[in-house]
């Protein structure tokens, strides 16, 4: 399946299909400016994000601006501040920035400008990467498909008609469209790979802790995970080094060194894989997914196998709880940090009239800024968390968490690395699971393991489903603070298959 939308297709500039590796090199060697390569990826998005609405918000002049600033760095013979120095980057809507709205797809958030940068948009500045904008995601990233953003969905560029995923699916379709050439995404489920599968990106969940959550507006504290996608392994490499890195700002942060993702990433390249032990994960491996799902990611285990690497299986038998600990633990998160959305400190306040107590504003405010999706996980979350049900909920399903992290260490004595399909089925239509909330977590069965035991993974392309022509994601997993196995093999695969 083809359209124009797609990276490289008719109409698309030359400098929008260029990986972000190449732009770099272009801009440090003054054979292009980075206000070239920005105005162009502004005039894509201008061209197209219409139909495809992967932005909220884009910040034209603050981008031109800090391109405009890299080159007079560069024409002075300055070194360039990092290695992706004048690239531009889309952030997704839930890391807080001083020059543009932060809303977290929540109309409770509606124009809300921040005091202050997270921690992940100061290094993004810092290393000289100028901003295109801010883009769409399900409402306070809750949510598989964008469906949940109060600004509308998100469109797949290979199929209009069809999710680009969540809840970082903005993030994704600007990459995969040529909008952009690098983003950052949020991963507390799978909201970083899930896209990435649904458009035939790059998508990293980093290592819980390794990268900083100051600034980003909590969904799940324990679960949620700044991370970097873009079009190509080692283009995600060389963000994830921009970004990671300890942060007195940040109590969870990890104080040790960023794994070497880029230096695997070029090892990785060279397709040799001998050595590597794969484990195939058996409970993510069976009747239920979709057979175009399965048949690309078995011919997929096949090409690592022809690297040189070893293949088991491995059984995981607590993961198939994971969904269930999962959707108890997140409401729980949500409705504690949620709290804080009163109408009375910052954001919407409805009813603020003189005629209304501040109980009566705080209800009419959460009743009007919240959406359907929100108000569930928030309801859920107070319940699993009352009097008389925190044993019987919320510690069970603790106690399950720590059996799934229990399961990922045995799994790791016999391998090095994980795989298996991101998605159980390719993306689906806007509008067939939005009234069935089951069938939306189900999307996330294979991906959401790895948050609750806080280990790092990646998707990356695996070809295209026989049976709907569409992308398909092979993830990888990896143990804790071994971020770089994830983009040696992902290298390998992506330099060869």
């Amino acid at each position: 399946m083809t359209n124009k939308y797609l990276v490289g297709a008719a109409g698309s500039s030359e400098l929008t299909s260029m990986t972000a590796a190449d732009l770099a090199q272009k801009i440090h060697a003054r054979e292009l400016s980075s206000e070239e390569v920005t105005q162009a990826h502004l005039d894509r998005i201008a061209d197209i994000d219409g139909d495809i609405h992967a932005f909220l918000h884009v910040g034209a002049d603050e981008a031109l601006a800090a391109a405009r600033q890299v080159d007079e760095q560069l024409d002075s013979g300055a070194r360039p501040a990092s290695p992706l120095a004048g690239v531009p980057l889309a952030l997704k809507d839930l890391f807080t920035t001083t020059d543009a709205p932060t809303t977290c797809g929540s109309k409770i958030l509606e124009g809300y400008m921040s005091p202050y940068d997270a921690t992940v948009t100061k290094r993004i500045r810092e290393a000289g990467i100028p901003i295109l904008g801010k883009t769409n995601t399900d409402e306070f990233a809750m949510g598989s498909s964008t469906e949940n953003s109060a600004y509308g969905p998100t469109h797949n560029p290979w199929d209009l008609e069809r999710t680009a995923g969540g809840s970082g699916g903005g993030s994704s379709a600007a990459l995969a469209s040529g909008e952009a050439p690098l983003a950052i995404g949020t991963d507390t489920g799978g909201s970083i790979r899930q896209p990435a599968a649904l458009t035939s990106t790059v998508g990293v969940k980093p290592t819980y802790g390794t990268v900083s959550r100051y600034g980003l507006v909590a969904c799940a504290s324990s679960l949620d995970q700044g991370g970097p996608t873009a079009r190509t392994v080692f283009d995600t490499a060389l963000l994830h080094e921009v970004i990671a890195g300890p942060d007195p700002y940040d109590a969870t942060s990890v104080d040790r060194p960023v794994a070497p993702v880029v230096a695997a990433a070029r090892e990785g390249a060279r397709g040799d894989l001998t050595g590597v032990r794969v484990g195939v994960v058996k409970q993510f491996d069976r009747d239920g997914y979709q057979s175009g799902v399965l048949d690309q990611f078995h011919k997929a285990v096949d090409h690592l196998q022809s690297l040189g690497a070893t293949v088991v299986e491995v059984d995981c038998p607590h993961f198939d709880d994971a969904l269930a600990a999962y959707y108890l633990i997140l409401p729980c998160e949500v409705s504690s940090n949620l709290a804080r959305f009163d109408g009375m400190r910052y954001g919407l306040r409805v009813g603020d009239d003189g005629t209304h107590s501040a109980a009566e504003v705080m209800a009419l405010t959460r009743a009007a800024g919240f959406g359907p999706e929100v108000k569930r996980r928030i309801i859920l979350g107070t319940y699993a968390l009352s009097v008389g049900y925190y044993d019987a909920y919320y510690v069970q399903a603790q106690r399950v968490r720590t059996l799934i992290a229990q399961d990922f260490s045995k799994a790791y004595e016999q391998c090095d690395v994980l795989v298996s399909p991101t998605t159980p089925t390719t993306a689906f239509k806007l509008g067939d699971k939005v009234s069935d909330p089951l069938a939306m977590y189900n999307f996330d069965l294979c991906t959401l393991p790895l948050n609750l035991a806080g280990l790092c993974g990646m998707s990356l392309p695996a070809g295209l489903a026989d049976d709907t022509h569409l992308p398909v994601g092979l993830q990888i997993m990896a143990p804790a603070f071994a971020d770089d196995r994830l983009y040696k093999v992902g290298a390998a695969f992506e330099a060869t298959f």
